[in-house]
């Protein structure tokens, strides 16, 4: 059976994402590719369209006298770009974050680190009030090139049933 991919039309193809509530599997881990490298650019757009002044995180003289000796990248960043990682394995076809929850950020992210994470299925259960779709726990991990976790975050998504999402009703 060959994955990812819907037929349109003869000889046609349709690449596709994401998985069906049916999909997972509790206990079952996936790894997110591609990586990403945080450049210091990135950083600091990131950190000034959030209106995020701390200073820690672009201004490289102040950051020098910090315990960290140089700029630290956003938080929220880094947060985002977990999720971003998951999303074609995990909620692609999703409905609607439903929750978030201990969010930890267990070490510091640089510019010119990095990135990679993996998710973990924690728990499946039917929807009580959608009888097309289920709601999926996982727990995303992300980790920098030394292998070192740098932010965990557990996450409850609403997931359609096979036959059940965007893609499957409508031709986008």
């Amino acid at each position: 059976m060959v994955q990812n991919v819907k037929q349109v039309g003869p000889n046609r193809f349709r690449e596709t994402f994401g998985r069906y509530f049916e999909e997972f599997t509790v206990g079952d881990i996936y790894e997110h590719r591609p990586r990403r490298t945080i450049t210091e650019t990135e950083n600091t757009w990131f950190t000034l369209l959030t209106m995020n002044n701390h200073p820690l995180h672009f201004d490289a003289d102040y950051a020098k006298a910090s315990e960290f000796g140089r700029c630290l990248v956003s938080s929220p960043f880094t947060v985002a770009l977990i999720v971003g990682m998951s999303v074609t394995d995990v909620s692609q076809k999703a409905i609607a974050n439903l929750g978030w929850s201990d969010i930890k950020m267990t070490h510091p992210v640089f510019a010119g680190d990095t990135l990679s994470a993996e998710s973990e299925v924690l728990a499946k259960r039917d929807s009580g009030s959608r009888p097309t779709a289920g709601i999926v726990t996982v727990k995303t991990t992300g980790f920098n090139q030394d292998g070192a976790i740098v932010c965990s975050f557990t996450r409850m998504i609403l997931i359609p049933r096979l036959g059940h999402s965007v893609e499957d009703k409508a031709d986008y």
